[in-house]
């Protein structure tokens, strides 16, 4: 719902700027009618002409309306303070102003005689200047009301919204002025005989050229400003810049280099001794588990034969799957052969300690051609994670550096110890399509009658939901971002499953005497997917185009957590999602906003160890974000006002769809300086990445132009 509103909003009101800037057209021409039956004619379109735009102005006034009876006053206060007047004011003057004047006009008994000349006085009448200036303030209006909508002043600040109304409240005083001069004109004509022409086609075309150099001008100002201002710093210290401590006070924004230990040291409460990330490692005993993982760049082939130019671990597409069990210690050595970016290995959901995370700039410097790094954690959780490259993590993780983990339980019970285990990686390759690992087709499985099945869907995609349907049997969703979920019930085959990216889900069922297929994609003609059958052989059953969708808010039996929605929590915090248009590192583009701001002045959430930390997320934006907060997993406690009240729903990539609003929880029990971010990478490529950060954690590291780490 929130979606449709937001774009009949933005379409009523580029109709209303087009609307009403041609009826202002239409009553600038009404002074320079050559006759009194022009004059009454053009008066009734205008007429016809002001309903029209009554009725764009109606539409994105109504959908403000219905966003603040639906939602939350985050979605809707800057609407009602800033867009719906600049829609509906104007127009309120047109029927208060205009309109009687131009009633007036058409009744004039002069006008009955469509050979007789017009009136002075009612030539001059129709040049008066708040005739035409009222449609052209409802054209602007709407078009700074747009921009509001493509640049809204969230968290709701008046001075930032006041600079737009000030230029607005400039060109309306300007186009006044103009139509004064012009009514002017309009009166000292009236004396003489005949009708009041317009200017002439060159006087007019050097006034246009003249009033479009001045836009230009204008805009070139602050464009200019932007472009240089934006560029992203040499060197970027994380642990600096605007700081939120949940309790309801925001720090402004400081050098970008002077680091949280500086800043802290300025205050009366320094908080916890200071600690580095390099100093928050994993065990230093002997690893269980050993691995080696070359980064290099490699030609690989997919089943149907289509070639990749890709980024790989190891050579292969994903790179190998690490399988692990609960409680090993881990040893993980990346090798980078020759990917010139540079590469690192972040453990995306498994909490592993800070200075294991594997992002550049923040927990480590990336690893160039040349060099290695060595990982090393405890495997803690039992569920299906991944891992893949977080520096220049849109190109990198595009191009193949990704792989599956699974942490497997160190005693599992007998169903779960003879479970037929499948990992499903989906990816979408550049100019190759989906495919399943290095599947781009149809794999076939033989599963025996009876036996348990394990399908881990994990979803690497940038930016899309992908789609899983599992076809000939019922099942169950087990688990949620590698977190077991309680007393699962039964979902009938076809329902389908969307994931986000970077999220994943466990999918059990036991095996029947009959082929089933778990479908993957459903593009037009397409078929992708694993076909399960006992002997390996069958046909595709048909997946339905249709039919419900899985929502975990509901899913489950309930169980006890270690806090709820009823807990007194330590923090609070509130994150906006929003997109605005603007300037990032010298380019402009379309940017997705965090509380406002794009990275590096995002607002760090500030906590302590052992906090009970409840955030609001909300999305006014009009696209899903995928939030990502590393080496914590959160507690869904609800969403739009709805409570969590099936299994408890752990998450560490969660799905915030446009007017969603989710509750979530979690204790501050994993010390360090955390990205918390968009994972559709191209969002946090242009920005949309902050910081978790507890106090008195500092770290060495450094990214911006002059590093060679390049997180996002």
């Amino acid at each position: 719902m929130y979606g449709l509103l937001v774009s009949i909003e933005m379409a009523s009101l580029l109709i209303l700027a087009l609307l009403g800037w041609m009826a202002g057209n239409l009553a600038y021409k009404l002074a320079h009618a050559p006759s009194g039956d022009r004059l009454r004619r053009q008066g009734r379109r205008l007429i016809v002409w002001t309903v029209a735009t009554t009725l764009a102005a109606a539409a994105a006034t109504g959908s403000v309306v219905a966003m603040a009876v639906a939602f939350d006053r985050l979605f809707w206060l800057d609407r009602v303070l800033l867009q719906a007047p600049l829609a509906a004011v104007p127009l309120l003057f047109v029927w208060l102003v205009s309109v009687p004047k131009l009633r007036r006009m058409l009744r004039d008994p002069g006008l009955q005689d469509a050979a007789a000349p017009i009136a002075p006085a009612l030539r001059r009448a129709a040049a008066e200047p708040g005739l035409a200036t009222a449609y052209r303030a409802s054209a602007l209006g709407a078009l700074t009301a747009f921009y509001y909508v493509l640049n809204a002043p969230v968290p709701f600040d008046l001075a930032e919204a006041t600079i737009p109304l000030l230029v607005y409240a400039a060109a309306m005083a300007a186009i006044w002025f103009g139509h004064y001069l012009r009514g002017e004109r309009a009166g000292r004509a009236a004396h003489a005989p005949g009708a009041f022409p317009r200017p002439p086609l060159w006087k007019r075309g050097l006034r246009g050229l003249a009033i479009a150099a001045a836009v230009v001008a204008a805009a070139a100002v602050p464009l200019t400003i932007g472009a240089s201002t934006s560029p992203l710093p040499d060197r970027i210290d994380m642990t600096a810049g605007p700081m939120d401590d949940g309790k309801g006070n925001v720090a402004a924004a400081h050098d970008h280099g002077s680091g949280h230990a500086a800043h802290l040291a300025a205050t009366a409460d320094a908080g916890p001794a200071q600690v580095s990330v390099a100093d928050l490692t994993g065990p230093d005993s002997e690893p269980d588990r050993r691995f080696t993982l070359t980064a290099q760049k490699k030609t690989v082939r997919l089943a149907s034969g289509k070639t990749i130019e890709a980024w790989t671990y190891d050579g292969q597409i994903p790179g190998p799957e690490l399988r692990v069990k609960e409680g090993e210690v881990v040893e993980v050595t990346l090798v980078n052969k020759d990917v010139e970016a540079g590469a690192t290995i972040h453990w995306h959901g498994l909490d592993v300690p800070n200075a294991e995370d594997g992002v550049a700039g923040v927990t480590q410097d990336a690893v160039m051609p040349g060099e290695r790094h060595t990982y090393r954690f405890k495997a803690e959780q039992v569920g299906t994670f991944w891992y893949h490259t977080h520096q220049d993590s849109l190109e990198g993780v595009s191009k193949g550096l990704f792989g599956s983990l699974v942490v497997e339980p160190a005693d599992p019970d007998p169903d779960r110890a003879r479970e037929k285990d499948i990992t499903v990686m989906t990816h979408l390759w550049d100019d190759a399509g989906i495919a399943i690992g290095a599947s781009d087709g149809v794999d076939r499985v033989r599963i025996a009658p009876g036996t348990p099945v394990r399908l881990r869907l994990i979803n690497t995609d940038n930016w899309i939901r992908q789609t899983y349907r599992l076809v000939g049997s019922d099942f169950q969703v087990a688990a949620i971002d590698g977190t077991d979920l309680n007393e699962p019930g039964d979902l009938a085959g076809g329902t389908k499953l969307v994931l986000t990216t970077g999220g994943r889900y466990d999918v059990t069922f036991v095996m029947p005497d009959r082929p089933v297929f778990l479908g993957v994609g459903f593009a037009a003609g397409s078929r992708l997917g694993i076909l399960m059958s006992p002997d390996g052989s069958g046909d595709i059953p048909d997946a339905p185009s249709g039919g419900p969708e899985f929502d975990p808010l509901h899913y489950g039996k309930p169980a006890k957590t270690p806090f709820g929605p009823d807990s007194a929590f330590d923090r609070e915090f509130t994150m906006v999602l929003d997109n605005k248009l603007g300037f990032y590192d010298g380019k402009f583009e379309m940017l997705y906003t965090l509380n406002g701001e794009v990275f590096p002045n995002t607002p760090a959430f500030m906590v302590r160890e052992g906090d009970l930390v409840k955030t609001t997320i909300v999305n006014r934006g009009m696209v899903d974000h995928p939030m990502h907060l590393h080496g914590h997993h959160v507690l869904v406690l609800s969403r739009n006002g709805e409570p969590a009240d099936g299994s408890p729903w752990w998450s560490d990539t969660l799905d915030v769809l446009p007017g969603d609003t989710y509750e979530i929880a979690f204790r501050a029990d994993n010390p360090g300086v955390w990205m918390d971010h968009c994972h559709n990478l191209a969002h946090a490529v242009v920005g949309m990445t902050m910081h978790l950060m507890y106090e008195g954690v500092t770290t060495p590291y450094e990214a911006g132009r002059s590093t060679k780490n390049h997180p996002e």
